[in-house]
């Protein structure tokens, strides 16, 4: 006995497929239903994963633009902080000597931050995961020795 199943042609159309019961199926045509069960589920799971993803870009999206406006924002507020350090300072020096001092802060400050930095990106040179290179080829040579016994 046969249960019709429709499949579609490469054109789109869909057709009648018998496809023959397990109980009385041969071996040849089970190994065929199960590589195309396979087959189709890889696929159907290959488009929910593309969906899932193309989704969760389009929320990073938004959110990365979120935080790029949170930034610019914020930048201002530092900016409008910085000019008010440098009038409050010119109530007791010339209006040029307290920008002065300012900028002198400021650039140290952004100095200090370079070097650290520079010290963090010498530590993650080259960006390559060392680790899991390691791993793997330490999973490889204890399956070759598994291979061999």
């Amino acid at each position: 006995m046969t249960a019709p199943t429709h499949q579609p042609d490469p054109h789109g159309a869909t057709r009648a497929q018998a496809t023959p019961d397990p109980a009385n199926a041969s071996t040849g045509e089970l190994i065929g239903q199960l590589t195309e069960q396979l087959s189709r589920l890889v696929r159907d799971e290959a488009r929910l994963a593309q969906a899932e993803v193309t989704q969760k870009a389009k929320k990073l999206g938004v959110g990365a633009g979120l935080f790029g406006g949170a930034g610019l924002f914020a930048f201002f507020g530092l900016a409008a902080l910085i000019t008010t350090m440098i009038l409050a300072l010119s109530l007791v020096l010339p209006h040029w000597l307290a920008a002065l001092i300012v900028a002198a802060v400021l650039f140290a400050i952004a100095g200090v931050l370079a070097l650290v930095g520079r010290k963090d990106v010498q530590q993650g040179s080259p960006p390559v995961p060392s680790e899991a290179i390691s791993s793997v080829k330490t999973d490889i040579a204890t399956v070759k020795e598994s291979a061999r016994r």
